[in-house]
């Protein structure tokens, strides 16, 4: 996105991507929740519009492969150490072990302060461009649009032709900005897996959107397709705590099945993480990455640079499911193991998307 608003002259924007400047000033940047960078190659034939972009990058998402982070990722320009969004689920410092859903939300958070980062939307909007959020309605008074989308003009819309209206629309001014989101695909690949009748069924629908913007978009308005994050099938399923010692010394869980931030009483002693690595790693061994909050900083798991709060919202411990394995959490389990596909860990897989694009004639 940084590049895309330095193709727009937003100051102290640049060009990463090497997107270049805008031809007419009318940007659109289409999230596809999902949409893993491997997708088109293997169901490449239900989705032929977008099988015909052109692809200009493949992209390393950061770290944790998830829709909250990826986002304020995504929109701040910023690496999750300094926009502070740090998982699905993250345990709020100094709460007595309660957890925050990043998009559901807790209304004794404040998003400005939590995500402190002025996003793009803000910058652009104060650098004169007409920059507009189009998904669904239920989205636009959540705390996660708060905290990671402000600075946008908000345009609702729950049908596809109405997502297609909107943005239409709002491209008709320039300079202009659409940030345009569908979780239809993600939603699908959770419920059924990447593959399924119902997630290709959803491919399909969101091929024939991309089909009908190419068609009623004004001209010369410049197409960016990409994604949070890919997606993988569940294989094995280990629950937490149920005929392990996983959770031994282990206070408060969170995160998701795929990547677990999990933390020790609040104000213990840190020295017994020694032990809960070892036990895990004997009861799993190649099956989860361990890591301590330390190991994770240093190693730039977050970026380059973590800020205090973002660094009392990482556990004590990361845990990361390898290969197809899922973590899930006793008190979830039943949820938790429902799903099929998932997201959040370190593989390629959930961690590459696409940068697809196209300029309207």
């Amino acid at each position: 996105m940084p590049s895309i608003f330095a193709g727009l002259r937003v100051a102290d924007t640049q060009d990463f991507a090497g997107c270049g400047e805008s031809p007419t000033g009318r940007e659109l940047l289409f999230l596809i929740d999902g949409f893993g960078a491997d997708l088109l190659s293997k169901y490449g034939e239900h989705a032929p519009t977008l099988s015909a972009l052109s692809l200009l990058h493949s992209v390393q998402t950061s770290f944790p492969s998830t829709t909250s982070t990826s986002l304020a990722t995504l929109t701040t320009g910023s690496m999750p150490g300094a926009h502070g969004m740090m998982g699905y689920t993250v345990r709020v410092p100094r709460s007595s072990g309660r957890v925050l859903n990043s998009l559901k939300w807790d209304e004794r958070v404040d998003p400005e302060i939590w995500q402190p980062i002025p996003t793009l939307f803000q910058r652009a909007t104060a650098s004169g461009i007409t920059v507009t959020h189009v998904a669904a309605k239920r989205y636009e008074d959540t705390g996660f649009t708060r905290a990671v989308f402000r600075g946008a003009h908000y345009r609702g819309a729950n049908l596809t032709s109405d997502l297609v209206g909107e943005t239409v629309a709002a491209l008709k001014k320039s300079p202009s900005f659409v940030y345009l989101y569908v979780n239809d695909l993600d939603s699908a690949g959770h419920s059924d897996g990447v593959g399924s009748d119902k997630w290709i069924a959803a491919l399909s629908s969101i091929d024939a959107m991309v089909a009908q913007l190419l068609e009623k978009l004004p001209l010369g308005v410049r197409i960016w397709i990409t994604a949070d994050h890919g997606m993988i099938n569940v294989g094995e399923k280990i629950v937490m705590g149920v005929d392990n010692n996983l959770l031994e010394g282990i206070a408060t869980v969170a995160g998701e099945p795929r990547m677990r931030h999990l933390y020790l009483p609040q104000g213990a002693d840190l020295s017994p993480r020694v032990d809960v690595i070892g036990r895990w790693q004997d009861t799993l061994g190649e099956k989860v990455k361990m890591l301590t909050r330390e190991d994770a900083i240093g190693a730039g798991l977050f970026g380059d640079q973590v800020s205090l709060d973002a660094s009392e919202r990482i556990g004590d411990l990361i845990a990361i499911a390898q290969e197809s394995v899922v973590l899930l959490d006793p008190e979830r389990a039943d949820k938790e193991g429902a799903m099929v596909g998932h997201h959040g860990g370190d593989s390629l897989t959930e961690s590459t998307v696409p940068l697809l694009t196209a300029t309207t004639d």
